[in-house]
């Protein structure tokens, strides 16, 4: 006989239903923990894998499990590597031995959900990589961000997984947190957009949206510290991207480390309920980020009470916390009604059945071949300043490539990466191309090499042209320190890594070991190209070169991407997705920040050095006046794009407005709206740039709007067109 929860012609909610109220409490509390991490419940046998007693202690307990975390994750913190870790190859098998154990401990049959990290591609071996999505954010193409996450998508249902962590919510408001590069920047347009474009791409697989809501803005730039914002400011800037990935079918969200105005997040019914849930009409279920339940135990007397709170703000699923453990013990103290408990059951319930895993199961999909995300990494790169060295007339003779990330292929990749086979630094590109090529580091990341600067000069002095790579790295070593959660555990002996998880900076500025490198090499004469590669926004204005490119974290195949934007074979068309301040001293620098009566220190600009959009290419523009057609919000501006140079190129045309309240300061900028324009030299276009939907949130309720368009970048008004809301 099929039970209603069995059959697959009931509609979900009543297999829901009808598998909940078979349930003990015991039995629905295993499934809202997830409290392994899942590489530690195996380990690599003589004839294959090899369950740990970790795991069966675990289902025995529970009578199943929730979820199950990281079973295939590969990096320094779980100590996964290609000796030791699973490959797409083998993860199926993996994945089978464990759902085989858990079903056979549910006296229901429910499987687990296999959540794996995923923010610019799979976290596990054989995976591809993409660019981080700082990076995915400067190619203003929301389009290319969702080609990679469908390409990520199918690697991760071929390899049996079904939940996907995904960053995309955090807007990055303080450069200083070690976490930007996971950010797609400081505008809520760009990161709606973006947001959007992942969920699409990843059908198949839940994704889960981290980190709800505003952990960009922690004090200081320090991780997971209380957000200093404001209703306005938290609906203006940090729930817009949220509300687009839910609108487009996200399945979860995270919620994050920090509190704003005290109240942790994992604990704010406000956020998780009435926002999310009673306005939004989400459906899905809210997961704790790790051990964010457990930090409540600040705020709270006991794992059951922490616990308690979780639960009723609207939390259904806990990663590691023992305070999720410890709901059966709330229930029975009467800190939190059953009731509650079957709510977040029920969603995870219904979550498992819209990914068919109470259904029969059906062959995994083959694992996909690379690919090749050409326009992605190349995209990525945005030209900040070019006194004309660029793009090269001819190949040179003879290039110096210099800096301490020109021969790193880590400091490419970003945060959360597998250990990965494949690749090519700036430096081994160029020496595909040009065969007189030589290399120093000059220094480190942070400080001097003794002897490196003498000769990174000698090399430059004789050479053709100098390229020098520097910046920062978010790469992790295996016999790095690391915090519970897996992020940087800093006191000890430094690391490498500047930037990442764990990794927040007092100061933004490029070290002075590398400004001055730049400066002893330009001084030689030798036409310069600096290359910053970075995951963070930095103080780079002063660095001495011909010519500067920003490159962010492109991703294993990002040198190649560089050597052709260098020798001219594809122009940079990348915008800055964020402010780059010339310093932390002149925080905060994001174009859409409210007007102010004081524009300086008495020491400096508070400005950006480079505004929110800014980029160059390899020809010139002139943008014609603009006209104004329709009604708010459906409004369209048109302007005449021509280009005045002598090359084919790419123009991104940006849409900035302006809201006009009586008694409410306005924003200095918000982008509504943008579009790529590409003309042959002398060409020209009736540019159209229509106010798009997403960018409504960022102006509040506006009276009157001033609307202009930009080809380069935010900044004041120019020729604003006036239109009432």
């Amino acid at each position: 006989m099929v039970e209603p929860y069995q059959d697959t012609a009931l509609p979900l909610e009543t297999r829901a239903d009808d598998l909940l109220r078979r349930m003990t409490l015991r039995e629905k509390v295993g499934q809202l923990n997830q409290r392994l991490l899942g590489w530690q419940t195996w380990s690599p046998g003589p004839s294959g894998y090899e369950l740990t007693e970790v795991l069966d202690e675990e289902v025995a307990r529970w009578g199943g499990l929730g979820a199950l975390y990281g079973l295939q994750r590969a990096d320094a913190w779980s100590g996964r590597d290609w000796e030791n870790g699973v490959d797409f190859a083998g993860a199926p098998e993996l994945v089978a031995m464990v759902q085989e154990k858990v079903v056979a401990a549910s006296r229901f049959g429910i499987p687990a959900l296999m959540v794996e990290e995923a923010p610019h591609g799979h976290q596990a071996l054989g995976s591809q990589l993409f660019p981080t999505n700082l990076g995915a954010a400067a190619t203003f193409r929301p389009d290319l961000v969702e080609q990679a996450a469908a390409h990520t998508a199918l690697e991760l249902r071929a390899r049996g997984a079904h939940v996907a962590l995904v960053s995309g919510l955090d807007i990055l408001r303080d450069p200083r947190w070690g976490r930007s590069e996971e950010c797609f920047g400081e505008d809520p347009l760009l990161a709606s957009l973006c947001t959007r474009a992942l969920v699409r791409g990843m059908r198949g697989v839940a994704v889960v949206l981290k980190h709800f809501a505003g952990q960009g803005a922690g004090i200081g730039g320090r991780n997971s510290s209380g957000g200093p914002i404001g209703p306005r400011e938290l609906a203006e800037l940090h729930l817009p991207a949220a509300r687009a990935g839910i609108e487009e079918g996200a399945l979860g969200v995270m919620a994050a480390y920090n509190d704003i105005d005290g109240v942790p997040c994992v604990a704010n019914e406000s956020l998780l309920t009435d926002v999310l849930r009673g306005q939004w009409g989400f459906e899905g279920i809210v997961m704790a980020d790790m051990f964010a339940v457990d930090r409540l135990l600040r705020a709270a007397p006991s794992p059951a009470a922490a616990g308690a709170l979780a639960l009723r703000a609207g939390v259904d699923l806990s990663m590691c916390d023992v305070s999720y453990a410890a709901l059966e013990e709330a229930v029975s103290l009467g800190l939190v009604p059953e009731s509650l408990v079957d709510r977040a059951c029920r969603r995870v319930l219904l979550l498992k059945l819209r990914l068919g895993l109470l259904d029969p199961p059906e062959p995994l999909p083959e694992f996909p071949e690379v690919w090749p995300a050409l326009a992605l990494v190349a995209g990525t790169t945005v030209l900040l300043r070019n006194d004309g060295v660029l793009p090269l007339t001819a190949v040179p003779r003879r290039v110096a490539v210099l800096g301490p990330n020109a021969d790193d292929l880590s400091a490419l990749l970003g945060d959360y990466v597998p250990p990965v086979r494949g690749g090519a630094t700036v430096l081994g590109a160029l020496r595909t191309r040009v065969a007189r090529t030589e290399y120093e580091p000059g220094c480190g990341l942070t400080g001097p090499i003794e002897g490196g600067v003498e000769r990174a000069v000698a090399l430059a002095a004789e050479a053709d042209l100098a390229v020098l790579v520097l910046g920062g790295s978010s790469v992790r070593h295996y016999d790095d320190d690391f915090a519970a959660n897996g992020a940087a555990a800093l006191g000890g002996r430094r690391p490498t890594a500047t930037t990442g998880e764990g990794f927040d900076a007092a100061e933004v500025l490029l070290p002075e070991a590398q400004r001055a490198l730049a400066a002893a090499v330009a001084a030689t004469g030798t036409p310069t190209v600096a290359v910053i590669v970075s995951g963070r926004p930095q103080g780079v204005g002063a660095v001495v070169a011909n010519a500067l490119l920003y490159a962010w974290y492109p991703g294993p195949t990002g040198g190649r991407a560089i050597a052709d934007l260098v020798l001219g074979d594809r122009e940079p068309t990348g915008r800055l997705p964020v402010s780059l301040p010339g310093s932390s001293g002149v925080l905060p620098v994001a174009y859409n920040e409210r007007t102010e009566t004081t524009v300086r220190y008495v020491d400096a600009d508070a400005a950006a050095e480079f505004p929110f959009g800014h980029g160059l290419g390899y020809t010139t523009w002139d943008l014609g006046p603009a006209t104004v057609e329709g009604s708010w919000p459906a409004v369209t501006v048109t302007a005449a794009l021509r280009n005045t140079g002598r090359r084919r190129g790419t123009q991104v045309v940006q849409l900035y407005a302006r809201a006009r309240v009586p008694g409410l300061l306005p924003r200095k900028a918000v982008l509504v709206g943008f579009t790529h324009v590409t003309l042959d030299a002398g060409g020209t276009a009736d540019t159209a740039v229509p106010v798009l939907g997403d960018a409504l949130p960022g102006l509040g309720r506006p009276g009157e709007v001033d609307l202009w368009l930009s080809v380069t970048g935010a900044g004041e008004p120019v020729a604003p067109l006036t239109v009432s809301s």
